[in-house]
């Protein structure tokens, strides 16, 4: 595979053309995806995923939520790798940022970086919830599309869908167009303005580097109400304490946002109930029944 990926990285054209390839290391890799270090002979390092040729609309995406990201952001506070380029062969595919050195420190800068790139793209808004291109969280599709209501813009191009696939592995709702509707009217009640969001915000993809600003990366980008991405963070842990009293600092959330985490977080787990099997099936079951319980009352 090292001397496949020298030949794809160094060839006429290609991204590290005239550059010496040093060594090559693999480090661990995602679901869809293996991930390598390559040290070139002058010094420099880089950070490479690489996956089936198939993949390639995944790695666009990719690229296309950090250049989103990074266009919102505050360098002082958050560092968003900026892709060096995507190449393929007629067998695999291959996405290049740059290495960062990452660091054991408090989440200050991270929490407060969020908040201000939630907050500089909220003002400069599509007007519109949704995005312009298919998109993938993980392995599953994210579906392309808009809507000026937030309540509908989720249940349609999100819960509907995971619901959807959901009902092959055994997933039983009496009355979905109920369900879909009593929860888009309850999360548009607070009428958010489109953010950008991260969309797939777990420990998993945040990093500190060594000058202690938060890093994002393997985005799953599309404009929501920014509570999203906050109700991911506590779905599967891995932000302290300080991410969330300087987020609170920079742009508090609005009343109500503990009482929507739920239905937010509803989404991920059934993506991975969808993907993964296990006890995320129960998990998601146990969230719709809570909803089911509040629709009754």
């Amino acid at each position: 595979m090292n001397d496949l990926l020298i030949e794809l990285l160094t060839h006429a054209n290609g991204p590290l053309e005239g550059k010496r390839i040093k060594n090559i290391s693999v480090i661990t890799g995602g679901s869809t995806h293996q991930s390598w270090q390559i040290e070139l002979s002058n010094g420099e390092r880089i950070f490479a995923k690489t996956a089936a040729k198939k993949q390639l609309p995944m790695f666009t995406f990719e690229v296309n939520g950090l250049i989103a990201l990074k266009k919102f952001s505050n360098p002082k506070l958050l560092t968003i790798p900026e892709p060096i380029g995507i190449t393929s062969t007629d067998e695999i595919t291959c996405l290049l940022i740059p290495w960062i050195e990452f660091n054991r420190s408090t989440q200050s800068f991270l929490g407060s970086g969020l908040a201000e790139l939630h907050k500089t793209s909220s003002a400069h808004n599509p007007d519109s919830f949704g995005w312009n291109e298919n998109g993938f969280l993980g392995g599953s599709p994210q579906l392309p599309g808009w809507d000026d209501n937030w309540g509908n813009c989720f249940t349609k191009l999100r819960l509907r869908p995971q619901i959807i696939c959901a009902q092959k592995w055994g997933l039983n709702i009496d009355n979905i167009d109920l369900l879909l509707s009593f929860i888009s009217e309850k999360i548009q009640r607070h009428n958010p303005t489109p953010s950008l969001v991260h969309g797939d915000l777990w420990g998993g993809n945040i990093a500190i580097d060594r000058k202690g600003r938060g890093v994002l990366f393997d985005p799953a980008v599309w404009w929501a109400d920014r509570e999203v991405d906050i109700a991911m963070t506590r779905l599967f842990g891995g932000f302290d304490k300080n991410f969330y009293t300087e987020y609170s600092k920079a742009w508090p959330l609005q009343k109500g946002s503990e009482e929507r985490e739920d239905i937010y977080n509803l989404y991920h787990l059934l993506n991975h109930a969808n993907l993964f099997g296990g006890t995320y099936k129960s998990e998601s079951i146990n969230i719709i029944n809570k909803i089911t319980q509040l629709m009754n009352i």
